[in-house]
């Protein structure tokens, strides 16, 4: 480790200027790694990323402990303990956060327990934060230091961002509480099971419908309503599909069933033994296999498609409502 020499300061304004070149840079990098952490798709890219921000908040604690504080040390004791419950946030908070995120997915009560995680952890620092602005302030006016309040104020900026991703994250529960009956219905699809089809079906009908009046009540943020409309059109994509299309898909599994289970048949009678009849309906049987072979094709490649448009247009609205509303650094 370098070896670093205490630092003195002739003047108020000095220090102050210190100490603050030092905090900022750590807390813009600590609120540009929780928005980063939001909608980031690599956990591992995040982890590299907050282990490196450890390591400079620890310089920056190390610099700062080694500067001789000016007219006492109140001012500085209060400043490293915002390093500290900053770090302390990354080394536990947040970390715990890397590993929901990992596992959010699975269920709707642990991406509800990651958002919720999510959000204490934030509003801690922006809490921290708060202080360490009153601080500051409170030690220029002890020293006759002018400081313009403006509204570049960090805190100010955490809070609305916090705002925003409130909104955010309680649009995207709506829609993940119903998404997820869809996933399971795709690896119901996938296994060819016809009762748990139609069992998530039903529910992601009845689920849908019900999102789409839970949107009825849901406040807007600044009036933007581009997250709900988005929202609304996944719910009715929902209702479409298993209103309608499931149908095709369920009969088709059934038919391929029973056209297994008569081949299987007529593939151990020998051909000789097999008669006219036998060989008419079999063959019947396969013309009405590859008909809805190509109905169930055709079925599929629409749902997929409009599934596809549809969750890249949720993308879209919240990466834009995201960079809309929060404040830039």
């Amino acid at each position: 480790m370098t070896a670093l020499h205490a630092q003195s300061h002739q003047t108020a304004l000095e220090y102050l200027n210190f100490v603050s070149d030092n905090q900022l840079k750590i807390t813009k990098s600590m609120w540009s790694y929780t928005k980063a952490m939001a909608h980031s798709k690599s956990d591992r890219t995040i982890d590299r990323r907050r282990s490196t921000l450890i390591k400079t908040v620890d310089k920056a604690i190390l610099k700062i402990s080694k500067a001789k504080g000016f007219g006492g040390n109140t001012f500085k004791t209060k400043v490293l303990d915002h390093l500290k419950l900053n770090r302390s946030l990354l080394k536990n908070e947040y970390a715990k956060i890397i590993d929901m995120k990992a596992v959010s997915e699975q269920s709707y009560d642990y991406m509800e327990a990651y958002f919720l995680a999510q959000e204490l952890a934030d509003k801690k620092m922006e809490e921290s934060q708060m202080e360490y602005e009153i601080d500051y302030y409170a030690f220029a006016a002890n020293n006759n230091i002018e400081i313009i309040e403006s509204e570049s104020d960090l805190s100010k900026k955490m809070k609305i961002s916090n705002e925003v991703f409130k909104h955010y994250k309680e649009m995207y529960l709506i829609f993940f509480k119903v998404n997820i009956n869809e996933i399971h219905l795709m690896d119901a699809i996938k296994t060819n099971d016809v009762n748990a089809i139609q069992q998530n079906s039903n529910a992601l009908n009845q689920l849908a419908k019900e999102g789409l009046e839970i949107l009825k009540s849901v406040e807007l943020y600044k009036n933007d309503a581009s997250l709900i409309k988005i929202t609304q059109k996944m719910f009715e994509f929902y209702m479409e599909e298993s209103e309608n299309e499931i149908t095709e898909i369920t009969d088709f599994i059934i038919l391929n069933e029973d056209f297994e289970s008569i081949k299987n048949t007529f593939d151990k009678t020998p051909q000789r033994k097999r008669t006219k009849k036998q060989v008419d309906a079999f063959n019947s049987k396969v013309k009405e296999v590859n008909k809805s072979v190509k109905n169930y094709n055709a079925t599929n490649n629409k749902l997929n498609g409009k599934r596809s448009k549809l969750i890249n247009g949720l993308n879209d609205a919240n990466s834009r409502f995201l960079a809309k509303h929060i404040p830039k650094e």
